[in-house]
C-alpha cells in the first residue's frame, strides 16, 4: 500500500510517500480502506521527535491519528458492523496516513457530513467529548472556552452548546463570524480577558477549558476561580503546575458516536480550513504546525 512515512524525527520534510506492509484488523478493531485523515498536533510533535521520551515510535512511522474510510476487513469481537460500512475513527498513536488503516474506537459516518468534515472529526470530537464528561453537567452554565475556532474547541462549543450551557470563546477577530453562526459569544484573546469576559458573563464563568496554544491557563483559573473546573488539552506542563486537569481522548466508540448523533441533529460540523493530497503531505504538516487551520488529507 502507498502511506506517507519518516525514518528519522524531523522538520516536515522527513516525510515520504512510499509503499508500506498493510495492516491487518485484530480482535476488536476494523480495517478501513482510508479516504481521507486529518493532521493533528500530536502528529507533528511525534514527527518532529519533541515527545519520543513519552511516546517512542519505531521507525520508519506512519503519521495520523485518525480517518475515515469503507470498512474491508472485521476482527473477531466486533458486533454491529460490516465490511461495506462507512465509518471514521481512532487507529493508534500515529499509523492512519496511508491506503489502509485499523481502527480501535469509530462511528458510522452521518450522511450530514462531507468525507472531508469526517476526517476532521476523529481526535477532536473525542477529546471534546471527554472534556464535556470530565467537567459534567452543564445545563445552564457558562462556559468560556479559550481557542474556541479551532478543530477541538469548536467541538466543545457543540458538545456544550447541545448540553444547554451558554458558551463564550475567544478566537482572532476574522473566526468570530463563525464562532456567531455557531452560537458562540465571541471575544478576542490577550491582555484583558477578564474585564472582557465580565462583560459578557456578568453572573461569573462556571469552568473553562483551555484548547489554544496559549500562556492563559492561570488566567481562566483566576476567571472561574476553581481548580477543579478548569481543563486543558493542550498545556501538560500547565495542568501539572497548577494541579488542574490535561484531558486527553480515548478510543472509545462512544465518545465518536456521541459526535456523530449531534453531526445528524445538525449540531456539529467538523471545520475543515485546508484539503491536500497524500503527495502534499509536507505542505499539510507545514501547515498544521503553523497553526493555519485544520488540515484534511486526503487518499487515493
Amino acid at each position: 500500500m502507498q502511506a506517507a512515512r519518516y525514518h528519522r524525527y524531523g522538520d516536515p520534510d522527513v516525510l515520504v510517500v512510499e509503499d508500506a506492509p498493510e495492516p491487518h484488523a485484530g480482535a476488536g478493531s476494523v480495517r478501513i480502506k482510508v479516504q481521507a485523515t486529518s493532521v493533528n498536533p500530536v502528529d507533528f510533535l511525534l514527527r518532529a521527535g519533541h515527545v519520543q521520551d513519552i511516546l517512542p515510535l519505531e521507525l520508519p512511522a506512519v503519521p495520523g491519528r485518525d480517518g475515515v474510510g469503507v470498512v474491508d476487513e472485521v476482527g473477531p469481537g466486533v458486533e454491529g458492523t460490516r465490511v461495506g460500512d462507512l465509518v471514521f475513527g481512532l487507529g493508534g498513536v500515529s499509523d492512519t496516513t496511508a491506503q489502509f488503516a485499523v481502527l480501535s474506537a469509530w462511528s458510522a459516518v452521518p450522511s450530514e457530513w462531507s468525507t472531508e468534515q469526517a476526517a476532521a472529526a476523529g481526535l477532536a470530537s473525542a477529546t471534546a467529548a471527554a472534556v464535556i464528561a470530565a467537567l459534567g453537567d452543564l445545563d445552564g452554565r457558562t462556559l468560556l472556552i479559550e481557542g474556541a475556532s479551532g478543530a477541538v474547541g469548536s467541538a466543545v462549543a457543540a458538545f456544550a452548546l447541545a448540553a444547554g450551557a451558554t458558551v463564550i470563546g475567544t478566537a482572532r477577530q476574522a473566526n468570530h463570524a463563525h464562532l456567531t453562526d455557531l452560537g458562540v459569544q465571541a471575544t478576542t484573546y490577550g491582555p484583558g480577558l477578564d474585564e472582557r469576559v465580565a462583560a459578557l458573563a456578568p453572573a461569573g464563568i462556571d469552568a473553562a477549558v483551555h484548547a489554544a496554544p496559549s500562556a492563559s491557563l492561570p488566567d481562566l483559573v483566576d476567571i472561574v476561580g476553581d481548580l477543579t473546573r478548569v481543563v486543558t488539552v493542550i498545556d501538560t506542563e500547565g495542568a501539572a503546575r497548577l494541579g488542574l486537569r490535561k484531558i486527553d481522548a480515548r478510543n472509545d466508540s462512544t465518545l465518536l458516536q456521541q459526535a456523530a448523533d449531534l453531526g445528524r441533529r445538525g449540531l456539529y460540523t467538523p471545520r475543515v480550513e485546508h484539503v491536500l493530497p497524500l503527495a502534499s503531505i509536507a505542505e499539510a504538516h507545514t501547515l498544521a504546525q503553523n497553526h493555519s487551520g485544520k488540515v484534511v488529507i486526503t487518499l487515493p
